[in-house]
């Protein structure tokens, strides 16, 4: 059984990724069928959706040989990724983690419950990547441990506590959210404050061997971040890019009809 993001992560030099808010399995097929991206990151912590719609695009990438992540809210975290796991999704992005300690029991939530793994996931009977048939518990086991699994930095005490976080095991990658770091810092989000505590993560998580994930709505922005080391990229936000269209252009398209 493949888990398309841990062989980006391993064999690719770069890894490319989108984000998606519609639980419309079409909009996975058509970043899937350009054939740029290495998997989808479906933003469940912001879009309505069920269990249903989980099974739907787990399949919706598999079609197309593309990975599927979910990013979740904090509060039920460990629920909401027990459930797309088992619908077959193959990454997490947990949000607002501050502490070490905190990191480390989220991904014991989402690991196998062996003497070797000690995590707390038993063995659930669901379709999983491709709806594959394991051989034993054991192999279960050990294809639930591929699961990549990044952490948002998106707090002053997270940023703090960077080296701390990325030395756990079972971290893939970091990114940095400067919105919500500005919002909790009291600073703007433009400020040097900011950029500074950006470039301290990115730095750091390389330094510990973990990717650090940017994300970037425009593909010149990604020039900077390649000179710091980093190779993990998120372009673009579906009702961003929506937004961004129907305003343009609707404006434009206003001028030209005013002016005749």
């Amino acid at each position: 059984m493949e888990n398309t993001i841990r062989e980006a992560f391993e064999k690719k030099d770069m890894v490319l990724s989108t984000r998606i808010n519609s639980t419309w399995p079409v909009i996975t097929e058509i970043v899937g069928s350009s054939g740029i991206y290495d998997y989808i990151e479906f933003l469940a912590e912001y879009a309505p959706f069920d269990h249903y719609d989980l099974e739907v695009l787990a399949m919706a990438c598999e079609l197309h040989n593309i990975g599927s992540l979910i990013k979740v809210d904090y509060a039920n975290r460990i629920y909401v990724a027990q459930k797309a796991l088992a619908s077959g999704f193959q990454g997490v992005l947990f949000t607002d983690h501050t502490k070490a300690d905190e990191v480390k029991e989220t991904i014991r939530g989402i690991r196998a419950a062996t003497p070797e793994l000690g995590g707390k996931l038993g063995y659930v009977s669901r379709r999983w990547i491709r709806n594959a048939t394991f051989s034993s518990q054991q192999e279960y086991a050990k294809e639930v441990s591929k699961t990549v699994i990044g952490f948002m930095i998106e707090k002053k005490e997270a940023a703090e506590n960077i080296e701390e976080i990325c030395k756990v095991p079972g971290v893939d990658f970091v990114q940095f959210g400067p919105a919500d770091y500005s919002m909790n810092c009291g600073y703007a989000k433009n400020s040097k404050e900011v950029k500074e505590a950006e470039n301290h993560v990115i730095k750091t998580a390389l330094k510990n061997g973990v990717q650090p994930r940017v994300e970037i709505t425009q593909a010149q922005q990604a020039q900077p971040y390649l000179e710091m080391g980093v190779t993990h990229f998120s372009l673009g936000t579906e009702v961003k890019i929506l937004k961004e269209y129907w305003n343009n252009e609707g404006s434009k398209l206003l001028d030209i009809l005013r002016g005749k």
